[in-house]
């Protein structure tokens, strides 16, 4: 199948593959029953005519290649439609029909509960471009691992030329999406590659004289030199003789990969082959693929040929060519070939596939988000942007906001009404620093920040099947962060209206000492409440800042700007609120 087309109108280019296979299955039955007359025709009049059966049975052979290859472009065409629909959904935050990865949240992670990385409406489903299940866990890894500036900065060189091969990231996803649907678990596989060889010398001779003698016999036959009973006695013979090999075969069978696992592959080597990239990281994921010693699409095309042959050893014109021709040791001679020569390989490919799976994930998103703010990594405990904003909120709602965290501040006490926007705007800190640290740029016009293990405590339930209440949930997450800040690690929190599970009297006073305790550690981080009273802290602890979101009421309507402001926060609306919802206060 040919990749190399026009994207531009995937209606038209489909319009006329489908034209192409009617015209390939009209062509095809026509042909199966050209066989059927000439077999019925040659068995009970005229001999000769079954010479016939050979030529066009490879005839048929070609027609159904041809076939399948349309098939693939048309299954392409639309993979190439389906991204191109998805990129539109995720531009207008429609998420709700892409993976959620739900099987890698976890409650014991750091931040990854807290910040909507996975779920409805999440990080991955906006991010996710993979199609296999090693690529979905390879891109869900580095969404889940600790911030790491040089490596960040290394992958962020590499996504930004990336981001710029548009051709190559719509093709690279498509052929994904056409091919790799059903993917068959390979630990089969690399055992097959793995054991020993199957071929013995004693194969030479059957491999050999076996054609030689069929199509002499076959021939005599026909003709009329030779009684059919001969040509019988040498199917009952090969029987026998290729009985040698069924184990063996049936092993390769069985252990196969789908076949659509290696059309991803062979196109994606393909794709690989004929590109070329001036970033190290780029060229070094390249390389294993695009060798000057061999050609990986060659390679797996030839296996590819081989594994149909051999998943389609009982296909009735299979089995007429293997009895008369024992081209059984043919195959298992040409598998055995291949095995030795690209075997140990094959593993490595599998690998270098995934990790290209998640940095076209990331590199779509970059180009689909046009994201270009480039991190300011720095050596200090430092924190400060300009106009951040959230992924997951749609972009025309989204309202950005400016930080500065400087280096002899450690707490921002973060204050303000109901609904104001105290925690999105907490998440949306953490959400651009799980970005920052997967090497993606924040969604910002300016970010400077320093190298921190993030960590949260936003999202806390109590649990009936682990007898947890949400405030013991609470207290669990916050002496992991004191255990995280006395290793004198530079963490950043996000502590969500602290302690909100007791009464106020314990929240302030219990507030008041962890923040004293978390002051005299490394740690920084936000703490947002509704206890006015712990802005007091500021006259008489130097490290903590008060911030605060705002509202106004007009007209018996609440209105919120979503904007940070410097101080605490002036008043609070829940009294408003609740007499809008109909409660009479006395």
């Amino acid at each position: 199948m040919d990749i190399n087309f026009d994207f531009s109108d995937p209606a038209r280019a489909l319009a006329k593959t489908k034209r192409r296979i009617v015209l390939l299955s009209l062509g095809r039955l026509a042909l199966f029953l050209s066989l059927i007359a000439i077999t019925a025709v040659g068995l009970a009049e005229y001999n000769r005519l079954l010479l016939l059966f050979i030529p066009l049975s490879f005839m048929f052979v070609y027609l159904i290649l041809r076939f399948n290859e349309q098939k693939d472009r048309e299954a392409f065409i639309l993979a190439i439609a389906k991204i191109k629909a998805d990129k539109k959904k995720r531009l207008k935050r429609e998420l709700a029909s892409f993976d959620p990865g739900q099987e890698f949240s976890s409650k014991s992670h750091p931040y990854a509960n807290d910040l909507d990385l996975f779920g409805e409406h999440s990080l991955f489903q906006l991010i996710n471009h993979t199609v296999s299940k090693g690529g979905k866990e390879k891109l869900a890894s580095w969404m889940l691992s600790l911030m790491d500036k040089h490596s960040a900065r290394q992958r962020n060189l590499a996504i930004t030329e990336l981001s710029k091969k548009e051709y190559f990231l719509l093709t690279y996803e498509a052929i994904g999406q056409a091919f790799l649907k059903e993917e068959k678990p390979k630990e089969k596989f690399y055992r097959w590659l793995n054991a020993p060889g199957s071929w013995k010398k004693a194969f030479w001779v059957p491999m050999i004289g076996g054609p030689f003698a069929g199509t002499f016999l076959l021939f005599g036959v026909l003709f009329g030199y030779l009684p059919f009973y001969y040509l019988s006695f040498f199917i009952l013979v090969g029987l026998l003789v290729l009985g040698l090999v069924f184990r063996p075969l049936l092993a390769a069978v069985k252990a196969m990969p789908n076949d659509g696992d290696l059309k991803t592959y062979k196109y994606w080597a393909q794709l690989l082959e004929n590109i070329s990239f001036s970033n190290d990281s780029l060229i070094a994921l390249q390389a294993p693929i695009k060798n000057d010693n061999f050609k990986s699409s060659e390679a797996l095309k030839t296996l590819q040929q081989k594994s149909f042959v051999v998943q389609n050893r009982m296909n009735l014109m299979y089995l007429i060519f293997n009895l008369l021709f024992w081209t059984d040791f043919i195959i298992l001679y040409r598998l055995e070939k291949w095995k030795a020569k690209y075997g140990y390989r094959v593993q490595q490919w599998k690998e270098v596939y995934e990790e290209w799976e998640a940095m076209t994930s990331l590199a779509s998103f970059t180009d689909e988000e046009k994201l270009h703010c480039e991190v300011e990594w720095l050596e200090k405990a430092v924190l400060s942007f300009q106009t951040l904003k959230h992924p997951l909120i749609a972009p025309e709602k989204c309202v950005g906001n400016d930080f500065d965290l400087p280096e002899d501040k450690k707490t921002i006490l973060l204050t303000g009404s109901n609904m104001s926007g105290k925690t999105t705007f907490m998440r949306t800190i953490g959400i651009n620093l799980v970005l920052t640290g997967m090497g993606l740029s924040p969604m910002a016009t300016r970010f400077s920040t320093g190298e921190f293990h993030l960590y949260t405590s936003m999202r806390n339930i109590d649990s009936l099947g682990e007898s947890v209440s949400s405030f013991y949930a609470e207290l669990a997450r916050i002496k992991g962060l004191l255990k995280l800040a006395s290793q004198d690690k530079p963490v950043f929190f996000l502590l969500d209206e602290i302690l909100k599970g007791t009464n106020t009297r314990d929240r302030i006073m219990g507030s008041e000492a962890l923040i004293r305790q978390l002051s005299e550690t490394p740690a920084k981080g936000i703490i947002s409440t509704h206890d006015i009273e712990l802005s007091e802290l500021e006259n008489t602890l130097p490290t903590l800042v008060n911030y605060s979101f705002h509202h106004k009421i007009e007209e018996n309507e609440i209105h919120f700007d979503y904007k940070l402001k410097s101080g605490a926060c002036p008043d609070f609306n829940a009294q408003k609120l609740m007499e809008l919802m109909g409660i009479r206060l006395l």
